[in-house]
């Protein structure tokens, strides 16, 4: 008897694996097709025949970007939309640019956990968890070398406090993580939310809502 319950509980335990991680390469690589109008949970994969090594390559992750914006940073993104040949592979990255006192807002990426490492500067880095229980801060002062890691759907956010530029990498554990920041999601919705949903849930008066979402809400990330 205590055998048979041991075989269902390692089996229960295999197939509750087996459900959660993500399923085991059928092939060598899938590289996406950006050009079909087949739509999928992810892309259509090309005929493997016509894969060319530039559909692995992207260049140019060595240049500085433009941080003369209202941010004061930019976050270049390489996921499958740049490198086709990351699709089916679950992974990412990103160069993030900061001019001083530049800030990455608070955003969240739905379908990655990031971990970032400091190239250059410094940054005041922190990631808050969910309401249960408590909206706990994690934060910490990284430096050049540095590494920290963002779980995957958490609003998290990044600040150059210091008097240079900073840069980072960061990889992300999708081939399209996706971005939300939460300010333009919120006050920048189209159409927008109703205002007074807003300031009821924001405890604001209708008038500071309405400011709110007249705003510019730009998007650093490119």
């Amino acid at each position: 008897m205590a055998a048979h319950f041991l075989f269902l509980a390692l089996l229960a335990l295999a197939s509750s694996h087996a459900i959660a991680s993500d399923p085991s390469q059928l092939q060598d690589f899938c590289v996406a097709d950006l050009e079909s109008n087949v739509l999928v949970n992810g892309f259509v994969c090309k005929d493997p025949k016509l894969a060319k090594a530039e559909d692995f390559f992207f260049s140019g992750l060595d240049k500085p970007r433009d941080t003369g914006n209202k941010l004061g940073s930019n976050v270049t993104q390489v996921n499958v939309n740049q490198i086709p040949g990351l699709n089916t592979l679950g992974i990412s990255l990103a160069r993030l640019d900061f001019a001083p006192y530049g800030v990455n807002p608070p955003h969240i990426h739905p379908r990655g956990t990031e971990i970032l490492t400091v190239l250059e500067g410094t940054l005041h880095v922190g990631f808050v968890t969910s309401n249960n229980p408590n909206n706990q801060l994690f934060t910490k002062v990284l430096n050049k070398g540095d590494v920290f890691v963002f779980p995957q759907g958490l609003i998290h956010f990044q600040f150059n406090y210091g008097k240079t530029n900073a840069v980072a990498i960061a990889a992300l554990s999708s081939q399209n993580p996706g971005v939300i920041t939460i300010a333009n999601a919120v006050f920048g919705a189209k159409p927008p939310i109703s205002d007074y949903v807003l300031a009821k849930a924001f405890q604001l008066d209708k008038k500071t809502v309405d400011w709110l979402q007249a705003q510019f809400w730009m998007d650093n990330n490119n």
